[in-house]
């Protein structure tokens, strides 16, 4: 029994230090609802959370990419439906010119609304999506990954001769014989345009299958990231209710602990010292 070195008290003041260092991490845990909070509770799962959090930030990245290809490609389809139609319609008033019980003026009129059609396809060719021009030979590409690989999307190109024929200035309904000549040439580039639509759908397809990828994907991803980084609420609560105990308990015990330096002076004083 001695006085200088309580013994006792100083094992259980550590065991309370170690138990309220424990509190602290699980009500920090808890808090934060991460299960690392700092890089010594799991360095290597800490490296590997990181890892793929940055790769799933780049995954984000690259489905915004498709989004905006797949809105481009509508944008694009658009545009050639109504210029399917249009030269459908030209073609519906060539044939109506080729009737011999129209007069001169009857053809004329026809005309008019026939070169109004051809001006608004030209307008349509020139088009633009976010300042990039719609309709043009070059191919776009676009990032479908993490690692920046790329898709290219053929360009559309309405400036070819199957199209831009039928365009010319001298392409005219205003007799019999140029509006036969007119049809020949708007047959071909309907059948042009319908191949631009056929090859526009095969992209969208691509990208939209890309994209459910990319989707699928990212979620297993944030799900591995999950099971290393974040806590599990119940276990930790039944953890911090534990070392809540602990605290309670050595708190208690230390303050006992302390007191038995007193039982040496009892002793002391029962001697007649």
């Amino acid at each position: 029994m001695v006085i200088n070195t309580n013994v006792q008290a100083q094992q259980t003041a550590n065991n309370l230090n170690v138990s309220s260092n424990a509190l602290a991490k699980s009500l920090s845990r808890l808090s934060s609802g991460s299960k690392i909070t700092a890089p010594s509770d799991d360095a290597a799962g800490l490296a590997v959370s990181s890892r793929l959090e940055s790769q799933m930030k780049r995954l984000d990245a690259a489905i915004n990419n498709v989004v905006n290809a797949v809105s481009f490609t509508q944008t694009q389809d658009g545009f050639l439906k109504t210029i399917d139609k249009a030269f459908r319609r030209m073609a519906e008033l060539a044939m109506f010119a080729q009737d011999s019980t129209k007069s001169l003026d009857d053809l004329q009129l026809y005309n008019q609304e026939f070169v109004q059609l051809k001006d608004y396809i030209n307008q349509s060719t020139e088009q633009k999506f976010n300042s990039v021009s719609l309709f043009t030979s070059d191919p776009l590409k676009v990032t479908i990954d993490s690692i920046g690989t790329t898709f290219e999307m053929p360009g559309l190109d309405l400036s070819v001769s199957e199209i831009q024929d039928s365009l010319a200035a001298g392409v005219t309904i205003t007799t019999p014989d140029l509006a036969r000549d007119a049809l020949t040439l708007i047959n071909s580039s309907i059948n042009t345009v319908a191949l631009n639509r056929a090859s526009l759908g095969a992209v969208q397809s691509r990208l939209n299958f890309t994209n459910e990828q990319l989707t699928v994907t990212k979620e297993n991803l944030a799900a591995a990231i999950s099971r290393i980084a974040d806590v599990d609420v119940a276990e930790e609560a039944t953890s911090y209710a534990r070392y809540q105990i602990l605290v309670q308990s050595g708190t208690s015990m230390l303050a006992q602990a302390n007191k038995m330096p007193q039982s040496a002076l009892q002793l002391l004083q029962s001697s007649g010292m």
